[in-house]
């Protein structure tokens, strides 16, 4: 009798914690959602707030390595004059770490101007709620054009 209880609290518990994770990754994949949404709204109250204070963001240009403070000073010209931009989730991945303070995602979009891009990063949890600590924006290449793409981008830097 005693390990049928023993099993019992065990399935109870893994469970439970099968729950929280999935209240965890429904919570996380509101935020990335909403982050979206704001920068499409070129809501940057909202849109900023999502980013935790030393979060950083990775554009697609190399030169693109924003502290928060400098990603604020990027957003806010375009959004001052209701320009935003759209990137729509089409598939999305989010993986907690057991301690459930620190999540990782990856995500394909969809974006008008550049086609399929990849976001990638690190949520961490806070007393607010779930905070993107880092978003790193890129444009996959795929594998039948990536020489011809380096070479561009080769000619490109020389170029400078």
């Amino acid at each position: 009798m005693i390990k049928i209880y023993c099993v019992f609290i065990l399935v109870l518990a893994s469970f439970v914690s099968g729950a929280e994770e999935q209240t965890e990754k429904q919570a996380i994949t509101s935020v990335l959602d909403q982050f979206h949404q704001a920068a499409a709204n070129a809501n940057a109250d909202k849109y900023l707030n999502l980013l935790s204070d030393d979060a950083v963001f990775l554009g697609t240009d190399a030169s693109e390595r924003w502290t928060k403070t400098q990603f604020t000073s990027f957003v806010q010209p375009y959004f001052s004059q209701g320009k935003g931009w759209l990137y729509v989730s089409r598939q999305r991945n989010i993986s907690l770490l057991p301690v459930a303070r620190v999540a990782f995602f990856d995500e394909l979009l969809h974006h008008n101007k550049y086609g399929t891009c990849r976001g990638t990063g690190v949520l961490i949890k806070t007393k607010q709620g779930w905070k993107i600590s880092q978003y790193n924006l890129s444009l996959p290449i795929p594998n039948d054009i990536a020489t011809a793409v380096v070479e561009s981008v080769k000619t490109y830097e020389l170029s400078k």
